[in-house]
């Protein structure tokens, strides 16, 4: 282990840590700083880890301006049987980052040059300030003054996290002047945001089965009810070949969950809403806003984290929804190349597309249900001449769930339609 342009090793916790941190702040894509490494990269490890992670995030949080609150990880990991410390830290977007006792000046302005960090000269301090991105969460003020948290700190209160009396404050979710800002307003109990799952018969957006809007409550809550519903949309197909049955779901659990919160905590809510379309073929995640300036392509792809939201970053790490910066990405990456992203100006869009070989897995399905309510499958096989409706009340699912997964068997070859909607019947296949 070496030292480079994203990486600093630390035997130990210094006085020049600050300046570490804001040097990765203030550089495109972040770094990582461990402490209990030699600088000759041999492992000397961290004699009370839990203290030291105590200690450097007070540092961060009270030596660095502007707030850092969802920009760092702090992690205790093992290395060579030792306990080290990795300090994760994400490039912010309210650059210069500075050391809060000698302010924003040649002193207390740091960047990444290499493998150390070198104080900022005042122009490249004035540079970073008129490219300063001025519209966030945290300044744009909240559409509603009225607003309650009570699914917030019922959250925090199962996480074994006691809401203080400035809760709301140290989440950063009001202004300066003391007003809600629009991450307060994100996260309260009600407000206008709507996410959407939209639900397709076929490969395009002719025939829409179901629009379903998870929005207008706490994120928190509606990220949760998204997952569920996809969780439950995320059918496992059956492949058979010629010496086994593969069992695999429509598209990785994991990796289609990472998408989903990091389109809703990343989304660029100044432009508009997350969705997810549901189609035949595949599922496609929407989130508005490109890249973060100073964020490249290749910086995104190597899993380096500039997070658009940090307020939202903050409290879904704390719910457990993101774990280390950047991790997301590595998750999905392990799965899926890059060709399911599309990167342009105005949005990020993620394709899942299903394998066109599987099939569907009845039994899998009938797991997922009542065992006293039948498949819609086994009640065709029982009853050919079954209608919609008359299948919807058997299984107990909506017309427009028995629409899509008749529309599913016959892409897939199980079953055919012969004669007319009113007197024609099922052909098991």
């Amino acid at each position: 282990m070496q030292e480079n342009n994203r990486t600093e090793l630390k035997r130990e916790l210094s006085d020049r840590f600050e300046r570490s941190v804001v040097s990765f702040l203030n550089y495109p894509g972040g770094g990582e700083i461990i402490i209990g490494i030699n600088d000759d990269g041999s492992t000397f490890g961290v004699d009370n880890p839990d203290g030291e992670q105590l200690k450097i995030v007070d540092r961060i949080r009270n030596n660095i301006r502007p707030q850092t609150l969802g920009l760092f990880d702090v992690v205790q990991d093992t290395l060579d049987g030792k306990d080290i410390i990795r300090v994760i830290v994400s490039c912010g977007q309210q650059r210069p980052y500075y050391i809060r006792q000698l302010g924003m000046t040649e002193q207390g302005c740091f960047i990444r040059v290499g493998s150390s960090s070198q104080p900022m000269s005042e122009q490249m301090i004035e540079d970073m300030i008129s490219t300063r991105r001025q519209v966030t969460l945290q300044t744009t003020p909240s559409p509603r003054a009225n607003l309650t948290f009570k699914q917030l700190r019922i959250y925090y209160e199962e996480k074994n996290i006691e809401p203080t009396e400035q809760f709301l404050e140290s989440l950063d979710l009001k202004q300066h002047n003391g007003d809600y800002n629009y991450a307060a307003y994100l996260l309260a109990d009600e407000n206008n945001n709507s996410i959407k799952i939209a639900v397709y018969a076929g490969t395009d957006k002719v025939d829409l089965l179901e629009t379903r809007e998870y929005g207008n409550r706490c994120l928190i809550t509606a990220t949760q009810r998204i997952l569920d519903r996809l969780d439950s949309e995320n059918r496992t197909y059956t492949k058979i070949t010629s010496k086994n049955r593969i069992e695999k779901e429509r598209v990785n659990s994991i990796a289609l969950k990472e998408v989903v919160i990091n389109a809703i905590v990343h989304n660029d809510y100044t432009k508009g809403f997350p969705l997810v379309e549901i189609y035949t073929d595949r599922i496609v995640v929407t989130s508005c806003g490109g890249l973060v300036d100073g964020l490249t392509e290749e910086d995104f792809f190597k899993c380096r984290s500039m997070p658009r939201n940090r307020e939202l970053m903050r409290v879904f790490r704390d719910m457990d929804l993101v774990e280390q910066i950047g991790s997301g990405m590595n998750r999905i990456l392990k799965v899926y190349d890059r060709s399911i992203f599309e990167l342009t100006p105005s949005f990020t869009v993620i394709t899942f597309q299903f394998e066109k070989e599987l099939i569907m897995s009845n039994d899998k399905i009938n797991d997922k249900i009542n065992d006293k309510i039948k498949s819609t499958f086994d009640v065709i096989k029982e009853n050919p001449a079954a209608t919609i409706p008359e299948l919807a009340e058997v299984t107990g699912k909506s017309q427009s769930t028995i629409s899509r997964e008749l529309k599913e068997y016959q892409e897939a070859n199980l079953i055919r339609r012969e004669g007319s909607k009113k007197t024609g019947h099922w052909v098991i296949l």
